[in-house]
């Protein structure tokens, strides 16, 4: 007969924990991937680096948005900037309300339709915001963007300059 189970009678083996240094590092690491897993690249076929650099010199600012999404879908290809600033939600200028950047997206993904607008987030109009958005000429892809502070383009001006963005960049496929 056997004798009852004790823990006492469980063989172990003693194993060193990790260090408390290394703790931290592995787990900053791991966060990074997660992170990185998420983050949106660009378009196929679209160097990152080329516009990332090519929007900077156009319309680049630390408050500045742009996201690039499939048409129909509204899918996120690429983002320009961080979550932080492209989850702000802004006046929306063209109707009552706040918008964040995703949502144009979203509708301009719907409908095709290029918008342009701009209006003051101040009511001394020390700061003003301006939103662009419209398909990607000669692709299936739609853009939207804002810009906010006290030196922020003009809607219009915003839609112009990334155009010629989308063109050196070849994300557009016009010549």
């Amino acid at each position: 007969m056997r004798p009852p189970w004790s823990c006492w009678m469980t063989p172990t083996s003693s194993r060193r924990p990790p260090s408390a240094a290394a703790a931290p590092a592995a787990f900053a690491c791991v966060a990074a991937l997660a992170l990185s897993a998420c983050q949106p690249t660009a378009p196929p076929g679209v160097n990152q680096d080329d516009l990332d650099a090519e929007i900077a010199r156009a319309i680049g600012d630390p408050a500045t948005c742009v996201v690039i999404g499939k048409a129909g879908s509204g899918k996120l290809l690429y983002r320009y900037n961080s979550t932080t600033v492209c989850e702000r939600e802004l006046p929306a200028c063209d109707a009552p309300g706040l918008i964040r950047v995703g949502k144009l997206l979203e509708k301009t993904a719907q409908d095709r339709q290029a918008r342009q607008s701009s209006c003051n987030t101040q009511a001394d109009a020390s700061r003003g915001v301006g939103w662009a958005a419209g398909p990607v000429a000669g692709t299936d892809l739609v853009y939207a963007a804002v810009m906010e502070g006290d030196r922020a383009f003009p809607g219009r001006m915003i839609g112009d300059r990334l155009e010629g963005v989308f063109r050196r960049s070849k994300v557009s496929k016009t010549p």
